[in-house]
């Protein structure tokens, strides 16, 4: 990681920021497994719906409001939905990073996939009524 940080986002360059909803029942339970999976603390997350979230959003041209995907912003690198998943799932090493044959699958037909999730998120999993509060102990990789 480098110390040149964007003020706007507070996301230091380089570093890998998942953006995920912070309402989202399934969203904040992938969140949960990816933390005891990142011993190394490569992943930093931010719930869409912060300061940091909107910032990241607005700088990549994504729409800030009823934004339905999941994220990751790798420097000035930036994937969404399936791509974003598979990209998280090869930084956190081995056996994860055999989700990487999902490459074999055209983003075509594996985003529809996605989009059906995405779409049905809180009537098969919930909503909360507010953000997730991280603890204590990984409060730092929240930005």
């Amino acid at each position: 990681m480098t110390a040149e940080t964007d003020a706007d986002a507070g996301v230091a360059s380089g570093e890998a920021v998942v953006l995920f909803d912070g309402v989202c029942n399934l969203c904040n339970g992938l969140v949960s497994v990816l933390i005891p999976r990142d011993p190394d603390g490569r992943l930093q997350f931010a719930a869409l719906q912060s300061d940091a979230g909107q910032d990241l959003l607005t700088r990549h041209g994504l729409p800030t409001e009823g934004f339905d995907s999941f994220v990751l912003v790798e420097g000035e690198q930036l994937y969404t939905k399936s791509d974003a998943a598979i990209r998280v799932a090869e930084l956190l090493g081995w056996p994860y990073r055999a989700a990487r044959v999902g490459r074999l699958i055209p983003s075509g037909l594996r985003d529809p996939l996605y989009d059906v999730v995405a779409d049905n998120r809180y009537d098969w999993f919930g909503r909360k009524d507010q953000c997730m509060i991280p603890d204590e102990d990984v409060s730092d990789r929240f930005l």
